[in-house]
């Protein structure tokens, strides 16, 4: 009787463990299937947020700028926002097949105006620096420029470079919040340093007699230079390293991902050269600009 019941009981805990092994295998197969439909989830998620889609949904690409900055964005002389920049973002929104929308903001409020959703995109020749990176996402570089000088023609010989013009003797005009207010600051700090609220001031100062030197990205002094070569001195040679490149919300690696996927493809097809060769290659523009 009592091997009977022994029995019974080893059996009682045979089924026992078989009937807990199954319900854990159960539970791994339903814990296997739902994590890749969390994972799919949380993919759909991402991408019903992302701008790029957004952009698809309502048709119409918003690029935030700031007209002003040769060759990259400037009005013509009808009034319309053109360049290098709105070159490309044309090709993209065509691309795309939405609408293109530019949306001119002060340069100082850029960054604040993309965080609020007042546009899609900065593409407005912004160099990549550690403090706007903290704020916003940057694409790979576009285009690699750096801070050049031009000063009066009279100190030609004894301004050979930014060293010369650490000097408080010496007032410099640059713009304000750019870059090149920041190099002025770092590499001249013992100068005299006026800061504008536009390129074209800061640069009409110095033609005016006004400032010595005007610090500012190499393609827009090196035209304003061409224009005003009698009055003027280049110092042409670049004293930063300064990488540009278009500027989105964060949290958004699909336009990202476009973004660079698209910069490749234009690079590679011929477009992005042939439009850098129009705005860069050649000054034919300026008779169309204001």
């Amino acid at each position: 009787m009592k091997k009977f019941i022994v029995s019974m009981f080893y059996a009682a805990v045979l089924m026992l463990a078989l009937l807990l092994a199954g319900c854990g295998s159960e539970k791994k197969e339903a814990a296997a299937t739902a994590a890749p439909a969390a994972e799919g989830g949380a993919a759909n998620g991402i991408w019903e947020q992302s701008t790029l889609n957004k952009i698809l949904k309502n048709k119409v690409l918003r690029v935030g700028l700031e007209a002003g900055y040769m060759p990259f964005e400037l009005k013509s002389k009808s009034g319309d926002i053109v360049g290098f920049d709105v070159e490309i973002a044309k090709m993209m929104a065509e691309d795309m097949g939405v609408k293109l929308e530019l949306v001119n903001t002060a340069w100082d409020g850029i960054i604040p105006a993309l965080l609020t959703d007042k546009f899609d995109i900065i593409m407005s020749g912004m160099t990549i620096t550690p403090q706007r990176n903290l704020q916003v996402n940057f694409c790979d570089p576009y285009i690699v420029v750096g801070q050049t000088i031009f000063i009066r023609k009279d100190l030609e010989g004894k301004v050979k470079s930014y060293k010369d013009l650490d000097d408080p003797k010496y007032n410099i005009a640059t713009k304000l919040g750019v870059t090149a207010d920041y190099a002025s600051k770092k590499y001249m700090g013992k100068a005299n340093i006026k800061l504008y609220e536009t390129e074209q001031e800061g640069a009409m100062e110095v033609l005016n007699g006004k400032a010595d030197a005007f610090v500012y990205d190499l393609p827009y002094n090196a035209i304003f230079y061409a224009q005003n070569k009698e009055k003027l001195t280049f110092l042409d040679q670049p004293f930063t390293y300064e990488p540009l490149a278009w500027a989105v919300r964060k949290g958004d690696p699909d336009f990202v991902n476009f973004l660079n996927n698209y910069l490749a493809q234009i690079k590679g097809d011929g477009r992005y050269q042939a439009a850098y060769d129009k705005w860069f290659g050649t000054t034919d523009w300026l008779a169309d600009i204001q």
